[in-house]
């Protein structure tokens, strides 16, 4: 597993948990669906995603999976 896909499983996981707190919470789950969309801002303006960044200091990148091989 490598960092990209890793940081799409989250991404996933936060979401599905973000519709469950919408019936509960509505106040958090806005205030974790404006997080989650000022962190893709943030990485599609940079070209930097600081989730990614933080993965890959623990798991490998996707490109020294290929280089591996």
């Amino acid at each position: 597993m490598c960092a990209e896909r890793m940081q799409r499983i989250f991404l996933a996981i936060i979401l599905g948990m973000n519709m469950g707190l919408a019936v509960s919470q509505p106040q958090i789950a806005f205030l974790v669906q404006l997080a989650v969309i000022v962190l893709l801002l943030i990485g599609g303006f940079t070209g930097k995603c600081i989730g990614v960044e933080i993965l890959k200091q623990f798991i490998p990148p996707c490109d020294a999976a290929k280089e591996k091989r």
